[in-house]
Formats: structure tokens, sequence, C-alpha cells
């Protein structure tokens, strides 16, 4: 294994570019498991690291931009983190111990794209959106666009994640986020959960966010659900024609951590307590 490391963003741009099919390492939480495995032998790395201005977390106008080699700990320490994105600071302190919570990235995390990754519910729901630039140009992309598959994502070759912004929103009637394993600490997910509710004073939902995680192929928010909901008051009658309607948004999967029927009913218990 060859690994280089840049010490600007240019420099990262310029070998992403000459050495086509290279590994960003950005943590290298999940990396290391196949390096250890022999699975990345003969790969070319570039080791990120010392990008420091890519680990910044500052206000950008209306958004708060949080640079892709911000770690999960520096998320969950974070101040506007914890009072403007509380979902993401809840997710972040549940991936892992703090070891890995030290060492893995935001940025690493949505290039690995692991169905299981913790921090994609709440990232959905803030409406998040990836900076990404390669050599050719820069672009943003919405994040539910990112992820395409298991372990794959829409970037081109040659791009790299430079920031995500989460936009400053008004403050939710209700807010959840909610993991869930075979246990509280250092746990894959087998379902997690997050959701923002805004509530009119009459009581009727004004817009619902709620995305699931670890449940299918990729990460998804419930599109179907938040568009029958939505000016309807969450009476018991309509919740439970909501939660009928889970299955069109996910196609739950069976896996070595749970299956699929129980994933779906977890989601409906979820998605049900979160709005009565």
């Amino acid at each position: 294994m060859k690994v280089v490391r840049p010490g600007t963003a240019t420099e990262a741009i310029e070998l992403t570019a000459r050495f086509d099919g290279a590994v960003p390492l950005a943590g290298g939480t999940d990396f290391m498991v196949s390096w250890n495995a022999g699975e990345a032998n003969g790969l070319t790395v570039i080791d990120l690291s010392r990008l420091s201005s890519w680990r910044r977390i500052r206000e950008a106008g209306r958004t708060l931009r949080v640079g892709s080699l911000a770690t999960h700990w520096q998320l969950q320490s974070h101040d506007v983190v914890r009072r403007r994105f509380p979902l993401l600071a809840q997710a972040c302190a549940t991936i892992g111990g703090r070891q890995i919570q030290t060492r893995g990235t935001i940025g690493g995390n949505i290039a690995n794209a692991s169905p299981a990754g913790d921090t994609f519910p709440p990232l959905l729901v803030y409406d998040a959106r990836v900076r990404l630039v390669s050599s050719a140009r820069r672009r943003g992309m919405a994040i539910r666009d990112v992820f395409v598959g298991v372990k794959r994502t829409a970037l081109e070759r040659g791009e790299l994640i430079e920031s995500i912004d989460l936009p400053y929103h008004r403050s939710p009637s209700r807010a959840l986020f909610r993991k869930v394993g075979t246990r509280k600490a250092s746990a894959i997910s087998k379902t997690v959960a997050a959701g923002l509710l805004w509530l009119r004073r009459d009581g009727r939902i004004r817009e619902l966010r709620f995305a699931l995680g670890s449940m299918a192929v990729t990460a998804r928010r419930l599109e179907t659900v938040e568009s029958f909901l939505r000016g309807k008051k969450p009476t018991r009658r309509v919740v439970d024609e909501a939660v009928s309607l889970l299955e069109r948004d996910v196609d739950p999967i069976d896996d070595l951590r749970s299956t699929a029927r129980y994933r779906l009913e977890v989601s409906r218990n979820l998605l049900r307590s979160f709005l009565l």
C-alpha cells in the first residue's frame, strides 16, 4: 500500500486527480478493518489528516459549515451543533467508544456510505448539503442524493468531500433521535431514526421530516408519510394510517444484525410514538 500525505487542500485535490482510484483517508475507522484483512493491499491512500482547514466548524451565512474532517467528538462537543442541530450531536455520541469518536470524521462517514451510518438520518432531516471539490469543479449535492447503495455514493471519480452545510431552521415542536441496537453502548444499529415535527397553533401538522437508517440499503426520508400528514391533525386514526404507509418509503433488509420484520415493527413503533 502506498500512502501520500498532502499538506494543503490544493495538493490533496491534485493528488486525487493524479492517482486515479486512490482511497482518501479521513479517519479510517472502517478502512483499517479492511486493511487488517489485507483488502487494501496495492492501493494508493491519500491521507487527509494534515488538512486542518477541513476540520473547522463555522457559520457561513444562514448555514453552519462543518468541515469534512470534523470528528464525531468535535461535533457532539460543539456548542452551536448541540443547540441548533442536537440530533446530529446525539447521533455522534452513539458511534463506537471515545477512541472511535475522536478518530472518525463526518466526511469519512458519508463517503463510506454504510447503511448503518448513524449520522445519516439527522443529516437527512436537517436537509444537509455536501460540498464536493475536484480538479475540474466545485459543486453541492443534497445529502439525500449522495447514497446510491451499500458503500456506494453518487460522488464522481476524483471528488473529495470538502464540507457539509447545515441550514438553520426554526425550532421544531418535537424532535427525536433514537438508535436501536443490541445494547446501548458500542453497538451497530439495527434501526436508527431521526424526526422533526412542526405543529400549527390549531394542532395540525405544518411539516414533518422523518428519516430511517440501518433499515434498507441506504438511509431514507419517509417522503410518502411526510406528504400524507401535511395539514392533518395527528389523531390516532390519522397516525395509524400514516404508519401503514411506512413500507412505501423503505424496503427493510435481513442481515446478520436483525430481520426485516423486526426492523419494520420497530420503525412503525418509533414513528407512532413520535407523532402521538
